[in-house]
């Protein structure tokens, strides 16, 4: 039940002013010990003495190891003891799911393959080359097929941002959903590439990246590297050898494949011999081997040339995805593959090999010091601050290299720091739209939307899901999303979810808030502070709750059409507050 429905009227402005349970003064926490640890363990000591209260630990821990409180998630954490309960969501395989797994079922695109999506679903722009080559040119039913599978590819990449949302919404694995987001913006792709990159999404995160989450790195980046979303993405499906280097075989030698193989060899002018001739035309393409090195591992910083880039890119020649008939999958095409001496960041390849220079690429780069100090950054950045403490990038970088790429590891280190329960770090990141939206509606006790709409109010704050068409990845610091437009859009955002505009989503159903809607403002904002922001907030936003007038939104006199009024727009207000858009 949602904390708004618990407490009692009259204890609400005495909530507002004691110190919240549990919550030691700070004189008393000068020796620098963590509180909410399991009983009986030796507590973790935190050097200074500007450390949290033990409710700001838990309320902490929740805004950044999940996408945000939900009612009674407090309590939880305050009764199982941080120490705890980080370390149980550090093992999401022993965390029991079933009610994330049961609502994703019901999901019938995001359950298949992309390969049977592909057969099911047949691509749009395949139908149409195929129905115009014919002389009678296309039909009223072919007309009615095409529609139906533009429809389709729609359906399918609905499916694919609305599981995303509801996942981070109900799961239970709350870190692994953060790291999954996590590392689907360090790896992004972009559901804009093309038609066939729809098919990949679902299966990229579902298949590559949750189950990878916080696995050893080098495990990941792999599956990553082999993944039909990102070959597509960034093109390399399509590098073969330039015609000046030695190829691992000829493309003639392509006919022992096996079937599918002959008939393009034999019929040039079919679909799969178009497909075969435009993959050796092509020639070489850097741009996966780039981001590779630079956005993927060693960082813009790492110490590679430009000829380390051609050598990456030469080894990963033949890396493509065979065709939706044959699996849709991974495959290493030897007639692409430049079978020539490579020399990358120091080591040699040596001519003759296959698929083995991609695998010897990324053992090396997922054990270089570089890609462990640019992943420790990016982690850190991620969980501590927009500028992690160079102390705390160099441990994690040195637990990197020591456990071989281990990300539970290296996460463990971050997220039991001193420096994550400094109170320098305490609020000290903003949200990026996706976690707005998704903290809100935890906050509020939501269900999880089946249309599209949940993702299109992300869409609308300026982070649409799989939608970041260059690939750096979305913004992890607060520059990057921080603007006058940007905060009067999360002000409304607040607002509107307030009023009830957004499916699933109703605060002013909760069962006890009929009470407190006749309550004097104060309570009512008293109410809200404790239940939203922790019982925290500064004397501008208090005001702004008391009065309703904002700043940037004068809802007293300029309010839009349907904004909320009463105790709904001070729960529109707080959720759209400073103090509810950091973490």
């Amino acid at each position: 039940m949602h904390r708004l429905a618990i407490l009692p009227l009259i204890a609400l402005a005495a909530c507002a002013s004691a110190p919240a349970a549990g919550t030691r003064p700070a004189a008393d926490q000068a020796d620098g010990s963590r509180l909410g640890v399991t009983a009986g363990r030796e507590p973790t000591r935190i050097t200074g003495a500007h450390t949290m209260t033990a409710d700001q630990q838990a309320s902490h821990v929740l805004s950044r190891l999940t996408f945000g409180a939900r009612p009674g998630d407090l309590d939880v954490i305050r009764e199982q003891g941080v120490d705890r309960w980080i370390e149980e969501q550090l093992h999401p395989e022993r965390i029991d799911d079933a009610a994330a797994d049961h609502w994703l079922a019901e999901f019938e695109t995001v359950q298949k393959s992309a390969a049977e999506l592909e057969r099911t679903y047949p691509n749009p722009g395949v139908l149409v080359n195929q129905r115009a080559s014919r002389p009678e040119g296309l039909t009223a039913q072919d007309s009615a097929q095409l529609r139906d599978a533009r429809r389709n590819l729609r359906r399918i990449a609905d499916e694919a941002q609305i599981a995303r949302v509801g996942r981070a919404l109900l799961s239970e694995r709350q870190l692994q959903e953060v790291m999954t987001d996590f590392w689907l913006n360090h790896f992004s792709v972009f559901a804009g590439k093309g038609i066939r990159e729809q098919y990949y999404l679902a299966e990229y995160d579902y298949q590559v990246i949750r189950p990878r989450a916080l696995s050893r790195f080098r495990d990941l980046l792999g599956a990553v590297a082999k993944s039909p979303a990102m070959l597509f993405y960034l093109d390399n499906w399509q590098s073969a050898a330039d015609s000046t280097r030695p190829r691992l075989t000829e493309p003639a030698a392509a006919r022992a494949r096996g079937a599918a193989a002959r008939r393009a060899t034999a019929n040039p002018a079919s679909p799969a011999g178009q497909q075969l001739q435009r993959r050796l035309r092509a020639g070489l393409n850097e741009n996966y081997g780039r981001e590779l090195l630079e956005l993927h591992t060693l960082g813009v910083e790492g110490g590679y040339t430009q000829q380390d880039v051609i050598s990456a890119a030469r080894a990963l020649t033949g890396w493509t995805i065979d065709g939706p008939r044959q699996g849709g999958g991974f495959l290493f095409a030897p007639f692409m593959h430049d079978a020539g001496e490579k020399r990358v960041l120091g080591r040699t390849l040596r001519a003759g090999r296959g698929i083995e220079d991609g695998e010897e690429l990324l053992d090396l780069l997922s054990r270089h010091p570089s890609t462990a100090r640019f992943i420790a950054t990016k982690l850190a950045r991620r969980f501590v601050s927009d500028t992690p403490p160079a102390a705390l990038v160099d441990r994690a970088a040195t637990a990197f290299l020591r456990t071989d790429g281990e990300i539970r590891a290296v996460v463990r280190l971050i997220i039991t720091s001193p420096e994550f329960f400094d109170h320098a770090a305490y609020r000290a990141k903003v949200k990026s739209p996706f976690e707005v939206v998704l903290s809100a509606l935890r906050a509020t006790g939501a269900t999880p939307d089946r249309s599209p709409r949940t993702a299109q109010a992300i869409a609308t704050l300026g982070q649409p899901i799989f939608g970041r068409s260059t690939p750096d990845g979305w913004p992890e610091s607060a520059a990057g999303w921080m603007g006058t437009g940007a905060i009067l859009n999360r002000i409304n955002f607040g607002l509107a979810l307030a009023a009830g505009r957004l499916p699933g989503a109703n605060p002013m159903a909760v069962p006890g808030v009929e009470m407190l809607r006749q309550a004097p403002r104060e309570q009512q904002v008293d109410a809200v502070v404790d239940a939203f922001l922790g019982g925290d907030v500064s004397s501008v936003t208090r005001s702004v709750l008391i009065t309703g007038h904002h700043p940037l939104l004068d809802t007293a006199t300029a309010a839009p059409a349907g904004a909320p009024r009463g105790l709904a727009q001070v729960v529109g207000l707080a959720l759209g507050s400073p103090e509810f858009q950091r973490r």
